[in-house]
Formats: structure tokens, C-alpha cells, sequence
């Protein structure tokens, strides 16, 4: 909570990707500091992200969607008014990575051109199949 005066920025942020690629991990590590086991995101679940920087704390509401095609007829409704997104992929697989453009192209659809950063994660595991030389994203 912001002291009275201080003004307290807050981003509507959207974490996407394919189902499995650790986008509910990395909400949860960021929120409790606990790495826990897998469960699907059924929909979407809305998390504060609080960073705290030189000028005040700077709030993030992540919104956490699930990865999975089925939901896809839902996911145009979570992205609006989104106001920044994180493309999540797997370095473990490949096809998380190639269907990148896929989810970019989605959100530049409903919310045109957002800041967005693409997020290769797991990248702890050794069976790494995206290297770090192969990555490009425009």
C-alpha cells in the first residue's frame, strides 16, 4: 500500500505462453518465493506484482492465463486493456518456442503495440533445445 502522497504506479501485465512453460511458476516464485510443483491454470488468475524501486512501489496486476488451446476462444478477454505482456517459452522445447509468434501475434491483435518481453525460462534444466544464439524476437 502506498504511504498518503506517494503516488503508486499500477500496470495491467499479461503472462502468456504455452500450457507448461512455468508462467504460473514464476508468478508464485515471485509472490511467495516458493518453486512449486505444476498444476494447470484453468482461465486465468490475477496476482499483485509489487516491485519496489527509487521512486516508490510500482505494481504490476500479473495476470496468469492459462496455456492450453482450449481456452483460447476466452484469452482475447484477459489481454484487454493489458498494458504490458511477458511471451513465456520453455528452453526445454522447442515448439514453445516456435509458437512465440502465435501468442505475439494475438496480442498485438486486441492490444496493439504493448511493451512486451520474451521470457525463456527453465533455463536451470541441462536438456536445454532453444539456445540463447538461436533466440530472436522483433
Amino acid at each position: 500500500m502506498a504511504a498518503q502522497g506517494e503516488l503508486q504506479v499500477q500496470f495491467k501485465l499479461v503472462l502468456v505462453g504455452d500450457g507448461g512453460t512455468g508462467k504460473t511458476t514464476f508468478m508464485q516464485r515471485h509472490l511467495t518465493g516458493e518453486f512449486e510443483k505444476y498444476v494447470t491454470t484453468v482461465g486465468v488468475e490475477v496476482h499483485p506484482l509489487v516491485f519496489h524501486i527509487n521512486r516508490g512501489p510500482f505494481k504490476f496486476n500479473g495476470w496468469d492465463t492459462a496455456g492450453q488451446e482450449k481456452f483460447g476462444g476466452l484469452r482475447d478477454g484477459y489481454y484487454i486493456q493489458a498494458q504490458c505482456a511477458i511471451i513465456m517459452f520453455d528452453v526445454t522445447s522447442r515448439v514453445t518456442y516456435k509458437n512465440v509468434p502465435n501468442w505475439h501475434r494475438d496480442l498485438v491483435r486486441v492490444c496493439e503495440n504493448i511493451p512486451t518481453v520474451l521470457c525463456g525460462n527453465k533455463v536451470d534444466i541441462k536438456d536445454r533445445k532453444v539456445k540463447a544464439n538461436s533466440i530472436v524476437f522483433h
